[in-house]
């Protein structure tokens, strides 16, 4: 039976994080503003894609879903806000995003996700993601920063049916590189899991970083770099081949200082890239570069430049 605590907690927290579980001498686990929930649903309504569901609980939020796109004046642009400024000991949030047949979203976020330093306890996220037949849905957060000291786990759920396409980028910082900080966190973990309607899993993507246990500057990590990022593409509207051949072009864009690669998913669901760089430009800009090869083959426009208001 569903429980109020089940909604925001997660099943399978991995050791490395759940191993700092704790009761806290602040707000306990649960308590107002510790938890922050966001459930939208979004559906196509008129000859455009319109906001159907809305349920918010502090401090995640939105405003109104934005339509600035003169290509795709259907496509509604969702900014997630949170007003705590950043995520602390005992926070649980949890992010729904529901995408009907034949619809269409962007999801993207106000700011880079601060993970700030924990003494107690730990932090999670758990991000679902719905797109239904015929629907295209993207997810394209700022990164995530682990400061020292902190323990965090997100896990991401794709629920992609045969017909939809759906673009989901990832991105996590070694600490606030511009003080000089790296791999100070206690312990980072992701997971990424892609199933398809009747709940086949397509792939998975897990990140287990552990600076103390285990290294994380080797060469099947971050080496010496300070950004790592992951996009994904899901779709079948176009060969998994053609796409990861398009990624790996659009990859390959001059301007250095980028560790990249692209590949098909298992079972040609699509295609994925993995990139690496020293700071977060050249990572932003290979993102958008890769956003915008994706979308063209996808649907066959351009996208937009990212707006924050």
């Amino acid at each position: 039976m569903l429980t109020v605590t089940s909604r925001y907690t997660i099943d399978g927290v991995p050791e490395a994080v759940a191993g700092h579980g704790a009761a806290l001498d602040t707000l306990p686990v649960g308590s107002p503003g510790k938890v922050g929930l966001l459930d939208l649903a979004f559906a196509r309504r008129g000859g455009r894609t319109e906001l159907v569901r809305h349920y918010q609980k502090t401090p995640l939020q939105i405003m109104r879903p934005l339509y600035y796109d003169q290509d795709r004046p259907d496509l509604p642009y969702v900014i997630v806000m949170s007003s705590g400024g950043g995520v602390l000991q005992g926070d649980r949030y949890r992010m729904d995003l529901s995408c009907g047949a034949g619809a269409s979203l962007h999801v993207t976020t106000q700011a880079a996700t601060k993970v700030y330093r924990m003494e107690q306890d730990y932090a999670t996220q758990l991000v679902t993601i719905s797109a239904g037949p015929g629907a295209y849905l993207e997810y394209l957060p700022d990164p995530v920063i682990p400061y020292a000291g902190s323990r965090f786990y997100q896990r991401v759920e794709l629920d992609v049916d045969r017909s939809a396409s759906v673009l989901v980028a990832e991105t996590v910082l070694a600490g606030r590189l511009a003080h000089g900080e790296r791999h100070a966190y206690t312990a980072y973990c992701g997971d990424l899991v892609a199933r398809d309607q009747a709940g086949r899993l397509l792939f998975a993507d897990p990140i287990r970083l552990e600076p103390a246990r285990s290294p994380v500057t080797g060469p099947a990590v971050f080496g010496d770099h300070g950004v790592m990022a992951s996009f994904y593409a899901v779709t079948s509207a176009v060969p998994a081949p053609a796409l990861a051949g398009a990624l790996h072009e659009a990859l390959r864009e001059p301007g250095g200082g980028l560790t990249a690669g692209a590949s098909v998913l298992p079972g040609d669901t699509g295609a994925w890239a993995r990139l690496l760089a020293a700071e977060s430009p050249q990572i932003t800009d290979a993102l958008a570069r890769l956003w915008d090869t994706a979308r063209r083959l996808i649907t066959g426009g351009p996208a937009p430049g990212r707006r924050r208001f």
